[in-house]
């Protein structure tokens, strides 16, 4: 494997973390309605496990309230059903057109509790990172070994898969401070 190579595919999947974990994070009630709250939701529609936004519109009509109006009508009730099994600490009221998830204020309690799920959430996402840094090194070496890199080429690029870890984690951690800040503000 040659050195860019190695360096590349580790940037890349550091990247991914990074991005999943913005991904979670955008489903994190912070105490105003977010359509990234529920879009992710699985609903069981005709036996198939389907997302949520690929079979309603989402949309917040108020700083406080997420409307679901979903293609088929028929399928609101297990819409509903799934918002309630999905535990947001939201409750969904089914009118027979459209599903209104009114979403309540966050108490003190409640933002620490969500506060400690996101500082996992960035913990798995460090964990990530440091395993795909472990894995690019493990690379180097073993491309060192079949001698397609020198022990200078080899060491040069541990050296940068390092920075990029680096990068990548303080990411992780600026996105965690953007979220307590969000999630602590009343």
């Amino acid at each position: 494997m040659q050195a860019n190579q190695i360096l590349n595919e580790a940037n890349d999947k550091m990247k991914k973390a990074v991005e999943f974990l913005q991904t979670e994070y955008n489903g994190l009630r912070s105490g105003k309605a977010s359509p990234a709250m529920v879009d992710s939701i699985t609903v069981d529609y005709y036996g198939t496990a389907t997302r949520l936004r690929d079979m309603a519109n989402i949309s917040t009509p108020e700083p406080r309230l997420i409307s679901i109006a979903a293609f088929d009508p028929s399928v609101l009730p297990a819409i509903e059903k799934a918002i309630l099994e999905a535990n947001i600490g939201v409750t969904p009221l089914n009118d027979g057109k459209v599903v209104r998830v009114p979403v309540p204020e966050l108490s003190e309690e409640r933002r620490a509790e969500i506060v400690k799920v996101a500082k996992k959430y960035a913990e798995d996402q460090r964990i990530a990172v440091r395993n795909i840094r472990r894995e690019a090194n493990d690379n180097a070496k073993a491309s060192q070994k079949d001698g397609d890199l020198t022990e200078d080429q080899s060491k040069d690029v541990q050296g940068d898969i390092q920075k990029a870890t680096d990068g990548f984690i303080k990411k992780i951690d600026e996105l965690l401070g953007k979220k307590e800040k969000e999630l602590t503000e009343v």
